[in-house]
């Protein structure tokens, strides 16, 4: 498959920026459709983060415990959401495993043909060309275009960026948090939330499940 761009717009519109692929707009046109129907998809953040809040993705254990935990969130997922920054560090490793350019574990090499066969939508004011396959781009109104994503994906859009994710959350969009706490103290940044909220988000508490590597894999829901 070749290269394609395309863009969510303002009022939610995605417009195709090379011909002679599928029409993804009467796609996406149809099931904000059905989703008038059906329930709207919920918008998940889920992220590795430390005890003391840190969320420097190098700080966190990396395992196969690690490795199953998020492999089965972005099965479960319809999409994936992210900002330009998150998107480039895994647009600069990601593709090159799936290929087989690069060495990696088989379950990794898995997870990463997983991640190119799904949607990847990207919020970015500074980049417009997002190549890699099955990449779409967010731009306009930010409420607009990722209210639009959530109801044209019953399964769920899983966000895992965590400036955006404040964004986002400062919007009153986030629906679910489905955290790994690892049992880390980093004392130093970046941590969630760190340019803050309006009001403190009150959370029901759905699951949390101690993992063998010390990690608790949480699942809270707003309180609404």
């Amino acid at each position: 498959m070749g290269l394609i761009q395309r863009r969510l717009t303002a009022r939610g519109h995605v417009t195709q920026v090379q011909s002679g692929y599928r029409n993804y707009h009467s796609e996406l046109h149809l099931a904000a459709s059905l989703a008038q129907i059906r329930p709207m998809g919920l918008l998940t953040f889920s992220i590795n983060v430390t005890l003391d809040g840190c969320v420097d993705h190098q700080e966190g254990i990396a395992d196969d415990e690690t490795h199953a935990f998020f492999t089965r969130l972005m099965d479960e997922g319809g999409a994936m959401l992210w900002g330009r920054v998150t998107y480039e560090m895994m647009e600069s490793y990601w593709p090159a495993v799936a290929r087989g350019d690069e060495d990696a574990p088989l379950p990794m090499r898995e997870w990463a043909v997983k991640l190119e066969e799904k949607p990847k939508f990207v919020v970015s004011s500074t980049r417009q060309h997002f190549p890699w396959t099955n990449s779409y781009h967010i731009d306009g109104e930010l409420r607009a275009g990722v209210q639009k994503l959530k109801d044209a994906t019953p399964n769920g859009v899983l966000l895992g960026s965590v400036k955006l994710a404040a964004e986002l959350d400062r919007l009153d969009m986030i629906d679910e948090y489905k955290f790994l706490v690892h049992p880390r103290i980093t004392g130093h940044g970046p941590t969630l939330y760190q340019s803050g909220l309006p009001s403190t988000r009150r959370l029901d508490l759905v699951s949390a499940t101690p993992l063998r590597n010390g990690a608790v894999a949480v699942h809270y829901r707003r309180a609404r």
